[in-house]
This record gives C-alpha cells, structure tokens and sequence, in this order.
C-alpha cells in the first residue's frame, strides 16, 4: 500500500464560532464540529502529525464552545492507536502559555495530562507579553499546512504567515461567522484562479480552484463526503519545498563532483526520504517573474528548507545562503572536503562530503546530519522589547 503524503505532515486547523447564533446556527456548528472531529481521525490513520493550542475554551449561550482545540485533542487521542509505525515525530506540536495549566478545562485535564507526559508530544510554551500573536507565530512557525474554519482577524492573520513562509492555506466554507471575514474570506478569495494559486499549490494537473471548489460544503452534503473531499485536496498538495543553492556551472572545475553528490545522495534524502521536493532555479524551467533574480529570491523566500552547497566558492551562493540565514530558515550547508571557507561561514556547523564512498553511506551521513542541525536557533534570536 503506498504511502500518503500526508505521512509527517503537520496539520493546523483553527478557527472560532461566532458568538451570534444567528450568524452560526447550532446546527451548522455541530455539523461542523462532526466533520472536524471525522477530520482528524482521517489524518491520524494516514499518518499526519499536528499543531495544536492550549487553551481554555470558551463557550456560547447554547452551550456550543467557540473553538476547536480540545475537539482535535479528543480526536488524537481517541485514534492514537491507529497511527502507522515509522511516522517522523512529533505527533503533536503543543503550543502553551504560562496561564494555560490554570485554564485547562476540567473535561479535559486528564486527557491533556496524559498527552503532556507523552513522547509523542512536544511542548513550546510562547510566554510572551502579546500572547495571542506570539501564538499564533509559534504555531504557524510548526505546521506544514494550514487549514481554517469560521474565525475573524485572528484566522487571517494566521493564514498571512502561512502564506509568507510559503505553505498551503486550505480555507473551509462551514458557515460560522460573517462572510466578509475569516475562513469564508478566504474561500470566497480562492474561488478565482489566481486567489487559489496563491493560497496553496496542488502536485498534480488538477487546478487549485477545482480542488477548492470540490470542497464547498452545504447541508445536503454527507459527513463522510465533507471528509473525503477535504482529504483529497490535502493529499494533492506539493510537498514542500526545499530549495537548493549550488554551483550550475558546467564548465566549472568542481561542477561534475557537485552534480554526482547532488545525483546520489541530495535528491534520494530530501526527496524520498525527508519528502521534500527539491526547487533549483537554474533557467531550464518556467519563471514566475520576468527576472531571473527575482524568482530565485521569491522561492528561497517562501521555501521551508535550504540546502546550500559552497563548493567552488560562487558568490552567488553566499548571497543566497546570507539571505536564507537571515531569515531564519532551517538551512544545511554542504561543501566538497578542503573547500576553503570564508570566517563567517567556516564557523557554522556544515557537511563536508567527499566524492569516494558508496551513495549509502553518504546519504546516511547527510541524514545525520540534518537530523543534528534541524533544530538550529536563529543566529539573531527576535527578543522582545518588553519581555
């Protein structure tokens, strides 16, 4: 049975309710509710990690809560069991602050301190003075791909960092709130061509804005319909991205050495083993701007991993390595053994590969060392002015 490729991915799924009953029915939101709760389960059985928040939960006048955190808990921990074996954890991102064990429902308390204490879950507290906002960048900062329902300014917020960092925003129309702003903005944006494109990029020939249309919910629409087509569209995301930097020069001395590495080990790792797909802007492909320039630093801008690769020293690469680091993304750096590295960049952690040894053995060796350097801080960490 092939794998999904959800495997590893982690999902986000937030939104809100409005507080107006007559914006959002009871009955839209239980329905709503059914479906995320059928959602997850889907995911889990298909290998998908997630995001969560910790909070409290608010609820309206007929009882209804107003998110959907403690639901997609339920939900994961209820079909825990049922996630496959060899899934690249952690199964959960939590995202916390410092009042949250204050504010954990009661309902709750065991099933959190259950999770709290598992090694399936990872915990990132954001104790800061703008908690909603510092949040929801921690949140954004762990998911792969987000997927919203209902909300206001906050779910748009969320979804502009998504969008930023370059990974797929995946609005549901569920009728929860006014029209003009949250999730069903994002929907109603998504319905032309170009708004689709942008907010996420299928793998397949299938066009964003069919995929998006497939997915429209309305109340004759079965449960188990809603999950299907919603998890379709998940499965027919691009992976994401990892883009490379690397000598392109085939007249270049060090040009074969570099293409055989990339050849045998770089491409088997981050393709079939870490999942991602490689992006290299070498002008033998389609450009989304009329300047060379510019698409490069549009896909190193909105990629999730970058692999530079030093050897020969272009500096070209050193601008774009400098860029990457500047903004902070997880980035591996390679170079043929005896490069000669300038002191900035000799003195961070790198890869030196040699052209003998067997492909299994060197990819094995760069699977070391992400596995390593994959949680690397900023080299400027963002501090708050008023901590």
């Amino acid at each position: 049975m092939s794998r999904s490729n959800l495997f590893g991915r982690r999902i986000h799924i937030a939104g809100s309710v409005s507080m107006d009953e007559g914006v959002a029915s009871e009955v839209n939101v239980r329905r709503a509710r059914e479906v995320i709760s059928a959602l997850v389960a889907e995911l889990v059985v298909l290998g998908a990690n997630f995001v969560i928040p910790v909070d409290a939960e608010k609820t309206r006048g007929d009882g209804l809560p107003i998110c959907f955190d403690w639901l997609v808990w339920e939900a994961v921990s209820a079909h825990i069991a049922a996630r496959p074996s060899g899934v690249p954890g952690p199964f959960i991102v939590a995202v916390k602050h410092h009042k949250n064990e204050e504010q954990i429902p009661p309902a709750y308390a065991d099933l959190w301190n259950a999770m709290r204490r598992s090694d399936l879950v990872e915990i990132e507290s954001a104790a800061h003075w703008n908690m909603a906002s510092k949040r929801m960048e921690g949140q954004a900062r762990h998911g792969d791909v987000l997927v919203t329902l209902g909300g206001g300014e906050g779910v748009l917020y969320l979804a502009n960092l998504y969008h930023d960092a370059g990974r797929p925003v995946v609005p549901l129309n569920f009728p929860l709130g006014p029209k003009d702003t949250g999730s069903l903005r994002l929907f109603s944006y998504g319905t032309s061509a170009a708004g689709a494109a942008r907010l996420f990029q299928p793998a397949g020939n299938v066009p964003a804005q069919t995929l998006l249309n497939r997915i429209e919910s309305h109340s004759k629409k079965l449960v188990d319909d809603e999950v299907r087509d919603i998890v379709a569209l998940l499965n027919a995301l691009d992976r994401p991205r990892a883009f490379v930097v690397r000598l392109l020069d085939p007249l270049h001395a060090d040009f074969e050495a570099v293409e055989n590495y990339f050849s045998d080990v770089v491409r088997p790792v981050l393709e079939d083993s870490l999942g991602y797909r490689m992006t290299v802007v070498d002008g033998n492909q389609a450009f989304d701007h009329a300047r060379i320039d510019q698409d490069i630093f549009e896909k190193l801008h909105r990629s999730q991993l970058v692999v530079a690769d030093i050897t020969g020293a272009r500096p070209n690469c050193f601008i774009e390595l400098g860029y990457a680091l500047g903004r902070a993304l997880p980035t591996v750096l390679l170079a043929r053994q005896d490069t000669q590295h300038p002191f900035d960049v000799a003195t961070y952690a790198g890869l030196h590969w040699t052209a003998t040894g067997t492909p299994a053995d060197k990819q094995r060796a760069l699977q070391n060392h992400w596995s390593a350097v994959r949680r690397r801080p900023a080299i400027v960490p963002t501090e708050p002015l008023i901590p």
